[in-house]
């Protein structure tokens, strides 16, 4: 019964991992297994035979007569053609002569067609006219969307190309225009040039910040206000949690403040004769320091608040104890206090290394991976891949491989951290208790 009402109660929290934590992953892997983009869409394809795609076969080796006449462009003047121009208003007597009179005929280019249309009994009588007629006796397979595959092969074989098999397959398969399974995501990860940088600038940020400000600065802020009066360490504590509780935008809008060209450094360091710039973009190193302390400055402030949770968790008969036999503040810290953070320090160094892996919010609201892609961090990457780029082409499933790659990368990382610490000797038993 107790066993029963456990699964009744850990139920929801269940459901919950697997609603916002395994299905958003397996989503990503399934995603990153294709070549969804916004030219493919995401719910299927059409084909369309473009210039563009006749030049990739040619390039492969097609027959080039083929593809020159596929791209070629005449006018016929078909009941298709004939019903097109009925439902677009066009002149039923001039209708009717075409059909009568012409039905079949072909012409080899525009021009040739709308001359033929000038010397018509019941021929259009202005230019524009005339332009707005002749598109719809238009034959040609270039940029016509076919919604299936049967479409596209009826229409070639109504140009009588005399195409083979393979021929046949090979245009089907380049025109298509929706996504397909591939694993060409992976492959072009690791031969784009710009990923390694990607890969160094994440590496350099993880560790800077985790190393400066979310373990060191945080352990010397516990450490410091662990030895204040209660009064001015609860203050000071609440000054250095402000970059945490303040809303990212407005949080690095003031070091944008701060750092801009008419900004408050500027205003003050001109009054010395040096020449205002922008403090956070003129340079990859500044650029650096401002992502770093950003980022920094919210990272510390948690690891303040846990560690000086286990500081004061520390029994007061240690430290006594430790005073009574001469022990001054450095040695306090070094062989009482250091050695009962091990497990504080543990996770704060996990989670904020997931944390930083996976997290771009102020590096895209303070310098969006600039000047340049010197700030250029892997998730960052990600979104800018799947969801922002400047060309306007989304790569959903590139953007989704390098996503994945992020979760693999934090597991692996997790697990090292576990090894490192000796997870296992944390969670025994105590001797004691034995």
């Amino acid at each position: 019964m107790s066993a029963k009402l456990g699964y009744i109660f850990i139920a929801p929290a269940l459901a919950l991992v697997v609603l916002f934590f395994l299905a958003p992953v397996l989503m990503t892997g399934v995603f990153s297994m294709t070549n969804m983009s916004t030219a493919t869409g995401i719910t299927g394809g059409s084909y369309q035979i473009t210039p563009s795609v006749l030049s990739q076969l040619g390039d492969q080796g097609f027959d080039r007569k083929i593809l020159k006449r596929i791209g070629s462009e005449s006018y016929s003047i078909s009941e298709k053609g004939l019903l097109a121009a009925t439902k677009a208003d066009v002149k039923t007597e001039l209708v009717e002569e075409l059909r009568e009179r012409y039905l079949g005929e072909t012409f080899a280019s525009r021009r040739l067609f709308e001359r033929f249309l000038k010397k018509l009994d019941n021929r259009p009588r202005s230019i524009r006219t005339l332009k707005s007629t002749s598109p719809h006796f238009r034959k040609s397979l270039i940029k016509e969307r076919f919604a299936s595959t049967k479409e596209l092969l009826q229409s070639l074989e109504e140009m009588d190309l005399g195409l083979t098999q393979v021929q046949t397959d090979e245009l089907v398969d380049a025109s298509y225009t929706g996504w397909i399974w591939t694993g060409e995501n992976f492959r072009k990860m690791f031969l784009l040039p710009e990923t390694r940088q990607i890969l160094l600038n994440t590496g350099f940020y993880v560790a800077s910040t985790l190393l400066l400000f979310n373990i060191g600065f945080a352990l010397v802020l516990a450490v410091t206000t662990f030895y204040l009066p209660k009064g001015q360490a609860a203050l000071f504590r609440a000054l250095w949690f402000l970059p945490r509780i303040t809303p990212s935008v407005l949080y690095v809008l003031l070091w944008k403040w701060l750092t801009w060209d008419t900004g408050f450094i500027n205003a003050v360091v001109t009054n010395f004769g040096v020449t205002p710039r922008n403090w956070m973009l003129d340079t990859a190193a500044n650029a650096w320091v401002t992502v770093i302390m950003i980022n920094g400055f919210i990272g510390a402030s948690m690891g303040m608040i846990l560690f000086s949770s286990a500081i004061t968790s520390i029994p007061k008969q240690m430290l006594y104890a430790s005073e009574v036999d001469g022990a001054n503040r450095w040695q306090q810290i070094r062989h009482i206090i250091l050695p009962q953070l091990k497990w504080p320090i543990l996770f704060i160094t996990v989670y904020q290394t997931l944390s930083l892996l996976t997290s771009f919010e102020q590096i895209f609201l303070s310098t969006d991976g600039g000047p340049g892609s010197s700030t250029e961090v892997w998730a960052l990457s990600a979104y800018h891949t799947a969801l922002d780029n400047y060309w306007g082409n989304l790569q959903y499933g590139y953007g989704a491989a390098l996503a994945l790659v992020l979760v693999v990368v934090g597991v692996i990382m997790s697990l090292i951290y576990l090894r490192f610490f000796r997870f296992d000797e944390l969670i025994k038993t105590p001797r004691i208790e034995q």
